[in-house]
């Protein structure tokens, strides 16, 4: 989306930035960040904090995405052990996180969907002489995670998947699912899709893989809300991913890193030779394929969802954190820039490959740094 009406510039993503020299001055102790790396990379990591006038013993509150709240808490604990501040991130959904940032609650916010014109229109009452913008942060794959016993490499499509949350197909040997899975012994077994019940970009990218690819099965029109009759529901990425995992014959949709003992995740037929399974490495290709459509200091990005290149797993989404251009309240805002600065630096996004999370192709993360710093 355009926060101006100016020319529209496109970018094309460049390679994920894993190396560089990007100079960061410690400021502070070690600390593993929670993050599934090597104790020397996460020693790094937080040595990496600039906590710049952040104040000590300050609290910083925040709302939003749940599907980067495993990123953000390995952030957390290495930025609050560096510079002393604490950072509540609720983790409540995209659409909780908007709200409370466009009613001047938080100081920023996190969100699988860029902002919309009306929310633009809303943030510019909060950030004085200045508006909302989307920077890409946390990148990653939406994983359909399942719990069918005796099924362990699950093939499924987009029309395939489209019927499946539209409760169009509802036994897991379906004739649909078989054709797809020929070796596989799919049990008679009623199939128990789960959706979000709360506003979540996560959906929203969900159904935007769904409208794109298949149309003719997917006559929603998409957004945070889910639109689909039918199917169960549970708050946030957590709550789907725990019922999945208690439920027999479930399905249900959230980032990778929810995925967990007792699941599997699908892969997708795209149309490429094989099918491709949900991974750091796969969703990278498909990012890295995206453009900015954002204009100004705003970054918001256009993804692929039906793209059939070799390996680029389809369904995808980055999370933007929001912020102020200009107007940011005094009192939050040293905080604010040292924590985006740090997750955005070189050293923060490392963590994400360790934690089931992709990092932000150095095209634009570069373009990121750039723009925390001028935020005021």
């Amino acid at each position: 989306m355009k926060l101006q009406r100016m020319n529209r510039r496109a970018l094309t993503l460049g390679a994920l930035a894993v190396s560089g020299a990007l100079a960061l001055t410690a400021c502070g102790s070690d600390d593993n960040g929670g993050s599934a790396s090597s104790s020397s990379s996460s020693s790094t990591s937080a040595s990496a904090v600039k906590c710049g006038d952040a104040k000590k013993g300050q609290q910083l509150l925040s709302d939003g995405s749940s599907a980067q709240k495993n990123a953000i808490s390995a952030w957390v604990k290495n930025f609050t052990q560096t510079c002393g501040v604490q950072i509540n991130y609720k983790a409540g959904g995209s659409g909780a996180g908007v709200t409370a940032f466009t009613q001047g609650q938080i100081p920023w916010a996190g969100s699988d969907s860029a902002l919309k014109p009306e929310e633009v229109t809303a943030s510019k009452k909060v950030c004085s002489g200045g508006q909302g913008i989307d920077l890409p942060m946390v990148g990653g794959p939406i994983a359909l995670g399942y719990n069918v016993p005796g099924v362990d490499n699950l093939v499924l499509d987009a029309p395939t998947l489209a019927k499946i949350f539209d409760s169009k197909i509802t036994n897991w040997n379906d004739a649909a699912i078989a054709k797809l899975n020929p070796s596989a012994k799919l049990p008679d077994l009623k199939i128990q899709a789960f959706h979000r019940s709360d506003e979540s970009g996560t959906t929203d990218n969900f159904t935007k893989y769904l409208i794109a690819t298949t149309p003719d099965n997917w006559k929603y029109s998409g957004g945070k809300a889910w639109q689909a009759k039918g199917g169960q529901s549970a708050p946030q990425s957590s709550g789907v991913a725990q019922q999945v995992k208690a439920t027999s014959g479930a399905i249900g949709y959230f980032e990778l890193s929810y995925v967990t003992d007792g699941m599997k995740a699908v892969s997708i037929n795209t149309g490429a030779s094989a099918p491709v399974a949900p991974s750091t490495d796969s969703a990278t290709k498909d990012i890295a394929a995206a453009q900015v459509v954002g204009t100004g200091s705003d970054l918001a990005l256009k993804l692929d969802y039906n793209t059939k290149a070799e390996g680029a797993y389809p369904i995808t989404l980055v999370t933007y954190e929001i912020v102020c251009d200009k107007g940011n309240k005094a009192d939050t805002l040293p905080a604010t820039k040292a924590f985006l600065a740090y997750i955005a630096s070189e050293e923060g996004q490392k963590i994400l490959s360790g934690i089931d999370y992709a990092p932000i192709p150095d095209a634009i993360i570069t373009k990121v740094r750039s723009t925390i710093a001028s935020i005021s």
